[in-house]
This record gives structure tokens, C-alpha cells and sequence, in this order.
């Protein structure tokens, strides 16, 4: 079992900044893709930024250039930097992760609790 602990969201004025974590403990093996995704009330859950399973970094079109997703693979942890946040940006943001664990051969997807991000105007 994998478990995702994600911390960092809150509530910031239009502009400002925040920078959220998600760190990946349990039986990991290796870890495919982890990244950020988000769901705003009354709509479906989105992606926001994700390093796929060879390296590369995906982003929506709406975070590009105000986003910055980066990794620190020695503790299993994604961050996302979020700068120039805008009201259409609040949504709850939920770290997911495609985990191959000790033993099993197969990988499974995993969620995080989610973490509120609320921008003000």
C-alpha cells in the first residue's frame, strides 16, 4: 500500500503565491508518474501538472508560465509552485501517483486527501 500526504494549500489574494507538497511513503518499488491534479466545485477533476513515467513534465494550458512542478525523487516528493494565482485557480488539488510496489509487478494508481486552494479577488 502507498500512501500520499499533501500539505501546503490555504487561502491568497489574486497574484500571490503558493507552493504545495505531496510526499509518497509505503511499499514503493518505483515510481511511474506523480503530479498534481485539481477539482473545482461543480466541475470534474483536471489535470494541473504531471511528470509522466519517461521524464517529461505535462501542464495544462492555463497554468503554463505560472506553474512549476519539480521532484525530489530521494523522498518520493512532488512540489508545485504556484505563482500569479487567479480566482479560477481555486479548487481543491489532489496529488496523484502511479506506484509499482515491492514484489507485485503491477502498478497502481493512487490519490491524495486533497489540499484547498483558495484565491481571493
Amino acid at each position: 500500500q502507498v500512501q500520499l500526504v499533501e500539505s501546503g494549500g490555504g487561502l491568497v489574494q489574486a497574484g500571490g503565491s503558493l507552493r504545495l507538497s505531496c510526499a509518497a511513503s509505503g511499499s514503493i518499488f518505483s515510481i511511474n508518474a506523480m503530479g498534481w491534479y485539481r477539482q473545482a466545485p461543480g466541475k470534474q477533476r483536471e489535470l494541473v501538472a504531471t511528470f509522466t513515467s519517461g521524464g517529461s513534465t505535462n501542464y495544462a494550458d492555463s497554468v503554463k508560465g505560472r506553474f512549476t512542478i519539480s521532484r525530489d525523487n530521494a523522498k518520493n516528493t512532488v512540489y508545485l509552485q504556484m505563482n500569479s494565482l487567479k480566482p479560477e485557480d481555486t479548487a481543491v488539488y489532489y496529488c496523484n501517483t502511479q506506484v509499482e510496489s515491492f514484489g507485485t509487478g503491477r502498478v497502481n494508481n493512487y490519490w491524495g486527501q486533497g489540499t484547498q486552494v483558495t484565491v481571493s479577488s
